[in-house]
């Protein structure tokens, strides 16, 4: 008894007679007769009645078939994971992220994965969201690094959630632990120009009532930081956009809590190797890689 031997049992009875599985095949009809010969003489017991209408399997044929798919099942976990090694000994990752994901979530992954890949380059650009797609759709990026939802086009995965947080001078006195919308709406505030930011946190503010008093439109989140440092207004930013925060910039939580969903991003029915769906694990912490 061999693979081949079962391999033809099934597409015998999947087809109904041995020309056609000798067609799917690809083998001539002679050859599909001597193997399904040589296993029942091996066995010793018929495996397929055979008659003008084709053939289909006897009761113990159909329990061996049952059999059968199971082995050949565990042959293509077998040649499945043996492939997905070979492509793990080398291969490039290319992941395009904005910055402050790129900062503060990707070098621990890196830096587990290239312990466990060693011969895996891992190359990081960083864009604004919108270019972290471009760079998907043009094929110059294998995985993004996004704010969640995303359009169809894309398959994604959450991977992390980041807090927006109320960065406010030092000169502000006697700020409580607990802010209203009242009291943040004395505040002139340094808004953070940046893709679907501006829209969350104008989109968070109006349900609250109060103005939205905006002294600056700002793009670089650093920037924004150094001007609530200097004493030039509030902001409003994530938590990983806002660090490292200076010493003597006061962080508090808005009064309703607001988050923005960070996710890793392919071209939905792309075509990805091996490494690039072993840094995916990396980035979910699930699957082949546990670092």
């Amino acid at each position: 008894m061999n693979l081949f031997h079962l391999r033809v049992l099934l597409a015998v009875a999947e087809q109904g007679n041995f020309s056609t599985a000798a067609l799917k095949l690809d083998i001539s009809q002679s050859a599909v007769s001597r193997a399904i010969a040589s296993l029942e003489e091996e066995l010793g017991v018929s495996l397929l009645s055979r008659g003008r209408f084709g053939a289909k399997p006897t009761r113990i044929g159909e329990r061996v078939i049952t059999h059968a798919q199971q082995m050949l099942e565990i042959r293509d976990n077998i040649e499945y994971e043996v492939s997905l090694e070979k492509g793990l000994q080398r291969g490039i990752v290319r992941v395009a992220s904005f910055r402050s994901a790129a900062t503060h979530l990707l070098p621990k992954v890196v830096a587990q994965f290239r312990q466990a890949f060693p011969n895996i380059e891992v190359i990081i650009k960083e864009r604004d969201p919108l270019g972290v797609e471009q760079a998907l759709r043009e094929g110059d990026a294998d995985i993004g690094l996004l704010p969640l939802p995303r359009s169809e086009e894309f398959e994604t995965w959450e991977i992390a959630r980041d807090e927006y947080v109320v960065l406010l001078p030092k000169s502000a006195q006697d700020i409580p632990e607990q802010l209203t919308w009242e009291e943040l709406s004395q505040y002139s505030f340094i808004l953070f120009n940046y893709a679907e930011c501006t829209s969350a946190v104008r989109g968070h503010w109006a349900n609250s009532g109060y103005s939205f008093k905006v002294a600056y439109e700002i793009k670089e989140d650093s920037t924004i930081v150094s001007m609530v440092a200097q004493g030039l207004g509030a902001a409003i930013l994530p938590r990983l956009a806002a660090k490292p925060i200076p010493k003597g910039v006061q962080v508090r939580s808005l009064p309703m809590p607001l988050k923005r969903i960070i996710g890793a991003a392919v071209l939905t029915n792309g075509l990805q190797s091996p490494a690039v769906f072993a840094f995916l694990d990396a980035l979910r912490g699930t699957g082949r890689f546990q670092p």
